[in-house]
């Protein structure tokens, strides 16, 4: 942990306030971006950057006091203001999770531009996991430009050296390129998307190559520990429907890149 997170307390509030409106546009497009990149059925109303976010139901627009982050659903008590339609528990879940995507990456980096970087890794992490479970894809609109990104940040040797970035992005890729294409072979059927690829190769990008192992590893577990937890609770999904990996693979990637200074690079 960042001994200027330790020493300057003052940092978590601005941090925290910004994570949880940044986790607030994510929420826009998670629900806009399949519409309007055509992954999913439904009226592409806009773009991301407008029109003001609206109810689903009853399509009103949502007054500002309830765009507030999570103190606006606890005050609707989880329901639209205008119709009393039900709010989905995501619009939460994402907003929090954006916060401490950035408390994380303060935590790992102190007040540095690594953690500006880190947050930014993280917060299009969370928009790709959440796109996944509902949708089935991870696109492209996401994946291609964080690879991007990540080799541009290591340029400067942010979180690896230049080398490594390039290293982990093709070894990312062909890695889940080869074994979707194995898997293809052997079982008749599509295991493993080029989107899971894409998103090992973003990884390798931001971290190196160095943390691909850890994040198959932890992603694949992080997976099949959800998978029976469904299945526990009665959620048993047909065995031959694909499951969604980048969740896991999320998790895995931003969990590696904050953990980098302490444990690949050294205290």
């Amino acid at each position: 942990m960042s001994p200027a997170f330790l020493h300057n307390p003052a940092l978590m509030l601005p941090t925290l306030v910004v994570g949880l409106f940044i986790g607030s546009f994510l929420n826009v497009v998670i629900y806009r971006g399949p519409r309007l990149w055509d992954l999913v059925a439904g009226e592409a109303r806009g773009s991301l950057a407008g029109p003001r976010s609206y109810c689903p139901a009853c399509k009103k627009p949502i007054p500002f006091g309830g765009l507030i982050p999570l103190l606006s659903y606890i005050v609707l008590r989880g329901r639209c203001g205008a119709c009393a339609a039900p709010i989905s528990f995501r619009y939460p879940v994402v907003e929090a999770l954006g916060a401490a995507c950035a408390l994380a990456s303060l935590a790992a980096f102190g007040p540095t531009p690594a953690a500006l970087a880190a947050a930014i890794f993280g917060w299009a992490l969370i928009a790709l996991a959440a796109i996944d479970l509902e949708t089935g894809y991870l696109p492209d609109a996401i994946t291609i430009p964080l690879i991007t990104l990540g080799l541009v940040v290591n340029a400067f040797a942010l979180f690896a050296a230049p080398a490594d970035a390039l290293i982990g992005a093709a070894a990312g890729f062909v890695t889940f390129w080869a074994i979707g294409r194995a898997f293809e072979k052997l079982r008749g059927k599509e295991g493993l998307g080029l989107g899971d690829a894409k998103l090992l190769a973003a990884a390798g990008a931001w971290g190196g190559w160095i943390i691909l192992p850890f994040v198959v590893f932890v992603g694949a577990a992080a997976t099949l520990l959800a998978i029976g937890l469904a299945r526990t609770f009665g959620k048993r999904a047909a065995l031959d429907q694909p499951v969604p990996f980048g969740p896991g693979l999320c998790a895995a990637a931003f969990a590696a890149l904050a953990a980098a200074p302490r444990f690949l690079i050294g205290p």
